[in-house]
């Protein structure tokens, strides 16, 4: 659609303050740790992939976009060479984005010998945006481009288009280490930072001991995390229902009731919250679909599966396959984590009755970790999975991450009781039968910070490698990007 020069020019202006030499007001200060990843791709001019950053809503996509314009524009960097527009806009999404770049290169004609960076907030609204990024990466060699977007055909034009072209840096809501640095909650005192877990297999009795006096205080604020989640906005606010209240509004519902329709045309809206909600009650579980078509009336099994993908895309949950390959991969059910640990509890109204219920306590702390795993891990391009024993289910390893030829295996047990090697059996039977010789325990008590000798999961067998057992708290302050 054909929108008037002038109102288009109003517009571009607004979004971006610094051509007429404004500041660029209400950033906060602090940022992302993925800001020094941009940043690096803002600096890298060997390259000229383009940026792709995705993620579900309210994490701080656009934030982050502006947070690094004010650092290029404060760098000295021409202003009239820097355009910022979001396709959310409803002027902007009629005009499309061949209109706003002619407004903008006829307000800050094109120069070929100097370098330009657009930043594209919410480009899933822009029609076949990937071929347009790919012919812009291949053929405007001065073009740096960064685009964002919350709901994912994204995933698609990163499969097709995008090798080569462009790299993506997922952006999942807030570490425990972010979520405390927005909270502006100092860490203990003498608490070293940015941790490698492996290093603890190397620790003495006393090394555990003297670090878990000192961590003992992240536990509150650990909780807290778990009941409040990791979207900035709701993170902020210290009142704890209007915090989930935000959760459940401002970004499930946005999600459920307007991409759904508007991007991949869901008509069974009740449908798509009922099967949410299931997968809330059931977060961090192995999922069986007859199961879910049985509890929910009028769903079947072709239509749970659609909208497994659809919420995937939109960045609510992550699926896990079983571990292994061929037909016990194909046939394996997918085991279920929602996008931030306090989904469920703010979606189900639980409040801070989440913290006295074990089974939903320990669901809300596996998710969380799960995150911390998966943000530490994805620069090396892992795959995830989880293991059960073929002969007994209950033998099982919650989290597995192969990165490169090597696996590492988790089992989260987050319960009040001392953690031996008896309690360990599927993650001991997983390392005898993989030959792994180091993997993790991530518990609840910090008297459990320790190394196990692991012996194999049968009577009389002999050592088959450590087991690093590990507070929470710890390991997710510990993993924070």
């Amino acid at each position: 659609m054909e929108i008037p020069k002038q109102e288009l020019f109003a517009v571009l202006q607004e979004f971006n303050p610094w051509w007429s030499g404004q500041p660029i007001t209400d950033l906060p200060g602090w940022q992302r740790s993925a800001a020094r990843q941009v940043w690096e791709w803002v600096e890298n001019r060997e390259t000229r992939r383009a940026l792709l950053l995705t993620g579900a809503r309210q994490v701080g996509k656009t934030t982050l976009l502006r947070q690094t314009i004010a650092r290029l524009a404060s760098a000295g960097f021409p202003p009239g060479n820097i355009l910022y527009a979001t396709f959310d806009h409803p002027l902007l999404k009629l005009g499309g984005l061949e209109s706003v770049l002619r407004a903008w290169e006829e307000l800050y004609p094109l120069d070929e010998t100097q370098p330009r960076f657009l930043f594209l907030d919410e480009i899933q609204y822009v029609p076949e945006w990937q071929t347009w990024l790919k012919h812009q990466v291949d053929f405007r060699r001065m073009h740096r481009i960064a685009v964002t977007g919350s709901a994912n055909p994204l995933r698609d034009g990163a499969t097709e288009s995008g090798v080569g072209r462009w790299e993506t840096i997922p952006l999942p809501t807030l570490s425990f280490g972010e979520y405390l640095h927005l909270r502006k909650v100092e860490a203990p005192d003498g608490l070293p930072t940015r941790q490698s877990l492996r290093e603890v297999f190397d620790w003495s009795v006393a090394d555990c001991a003297r670090i878990a006096n000192l961590a003992k205080p992240l536990t509150a604020h650990f909780h807290d995390y778990l009941l409040r989640g990791g979207f900035p906005e709701p993170a902020l606010e210290n009142d704890l229902s209007r915090c989930q209240r935000l959760l459940r509004e401002d970004v499930v519902d946005k999600v459920l009731k307007r991409d759904m329709t508007a991007f991949y045309g869901v008509r069974r809206v009740l449908d798509v919250e009922r099967i949410f909600l299931y997968l809330c009650y059931h977060d961090g579980g192995i999922l069986d679909i007859p199961t879910l078509c049985q509890h929910l009336e009028g769903v079947n099994r072709q239509t749970a599966l659609n909208f497994l993908e659809l919420f995937e895309a939109a960045h609510l949950i992550y699926r896990l396959k079983p571990y292994g390959y061929g037909k016990e991969v194909l046939r394996g059910r997918d085991k279920i984590y929602l996008a931030d640990a306090a989904l469920p509890g703010a979606m189900m109204l639980l409040g801070r009755k989440l913290l006295t219920q074990p089974d939903r306590l320990g669901a809300a702390v596996e998710t969380a970790f799960f995150k911390h795993v998966y943000t530490r891990f994805y620069g090396t391009s892992p795959q995830f999975a989880y293991w059960q024993d073929r002969k007994n289910r209950d033998l099982e390893v919650d989290l597995i991450a192969n990165v490169g030829d090597r696996a590492v295996p988790f089992e989260v047990k987050y319960q009040d009781t001392d953690v031996q090697l008896s309690k360990l059996k599927g993650l001991r039977l997983f390392m005898q039968e993989r030959g792994v010789t180091e993997a993790y325990a991530i518990t609840q008590r910090w008297n459990d910070l320790k190394v196990l000798q692991a012996k194999g999961a049968a009577d009389g067998d002999g050592p088959i490698g450590k087991i690093a057992v590990l507070p929470a708290p710890l390991a997710c302050y510990w993993m924070s990007a």
